[in-house]
């Protein structure tokens, strides 16, 4: 059945992408067309849009949300604040639509593709690569990251019983010592109204714990946080956590609340009260409330630091795959 290839942008292709999406193998936050279109708003090059829709005669195969520069073709977005890529395909449509990507693709003028941030079981990993390499291309699949992931169990009794004994001997001790220094409350901030003064606190936190997340955070990038998280706060996505000890903020997490999990997609503290572990307690304190809420994973998204495993999350590979002509 012959195939038809639209290249638009969000507007032309914003419905179609909705009505897809939950039916997709790769369904995250980072792959929804708000997500893309707010970091495309913020640093993107209408130039470089190569955001096509891929269909035959009676319905939508896939989405490919894909930009090019300088002869390098990529998905939409980048790896300092996108931690899930892939393309938008309906279970089923895997063959369809990669043959007729790459019908499309000579049409294009690139050299390369890089294809990030890839997870693990994405179809786009063996569907790309035997088409590229049935065409002649050169292929490379790396293993570019990991993101650890935690299975959450229905009760949060059942999670500390699930984490080794040293472990959860030292997260009760932690919790305890936290209990004993003050009153401590953890409060929630989702409402779109309030949340940009919210961020301002999460900010502030985020610099502060480290010298390299306070360079992280550029005005620009700040920006794009604060409309992101308004975005995801009017779908009822997102959950701006705060520690407070005696009243005072002394910790936050922003997770991302996504279908059956939490995502943490970045944090911040005080680093004047790490001695009673803060950063790590109001990481702790965001799975018990993804417990209460009945999710089933909580996604610590990429990068491999030690409090990810001290609170029981495992590996999940993240891929790049490039191809070149």
């Amino acid at each position: 059945m012959p195939s038809v290839v639209r290249v638009g942008g969000f507007e032309e292709v914003i419905d179609e992408w909705e009505a897809i999406l939950p039916s997709c193998s790769t369904n995250t936050v980072f792959v929804t067309p708000w997500w893309q279109e707010t970091w495309w708003r913020h640093f993107g090059d209408d130039s470089g849009l190569r955001l096509l829709s891929l269909r035959d005669e009676r319905s939508v195969l896939g989405i490919a949300p894909l930009m090019l520069s300088d002869g390098v073709l990529r998905f939409l977005g980048d790896s300092d604040l996108f931690d899930y890529h892939d393309f938008l395909v309906p279970k089923g449509n895997e063959a369809a639509f990669y043959d007729a990507l790459f019908d499309y693709l000579p049409e294009m003028e690139w050299h390369t593709i890089d294809l990030t941030s890839l997870p693990q079981g994405s179809f786009a990993l063996e569907h790309v690569s035997n088409r590229a390499r049935s065409r002649g291309y050169a292929v490379e699949v790396q293993n570019e990251d990991m993101a650890p992931v935690l299975r959450l169990p229905s009760t949060w009794d059942e999670y500390l019983a699930g984490l080794s004994k040293k472990r959860r001997h030292e997260l009760r001790r932690k919790l305890r010592r936290l209990e004993g220094a003050g009153v401590n409350s953890q409060a929630v901030c989702d409402n779109p109204s309030t949340l940009p003064e919210c961020m301002q606190d999460f900010f502030r936190l985020h610099r502060a714990s480290r010298p390299d997340k306070a360079e992280f955070m550029t005005a620009e990038r700040e920006r794009f946080f604060v409309d992101a998280a308004v975005e995801l706060a009017s779908r009822g996505q997102l959950k701006l956590t705060f520690l407070a000890l005696d009243g005072v903020q002394v910790a936050s997490c922003m997770s991302l609340d996504y279908g059956d999990s939490y995502l943490l997609y970045n944090s911040g503290y005080d680093p004047s009260y790490s001695e009673l572990s803060v950063g790590l307690l109001s990481k702790a304190l965001s799975i018990k409330e993804a417990i209460g809420a009945r999710k089933r994973t909580f996604d610590f998204l990429r990068g491999t630091e030690r409090y990810k495993y001290d609170l029981g999350a495992e590996d999940h590979p993240i891929y790049r795959l490039t191809v070149r002509r």
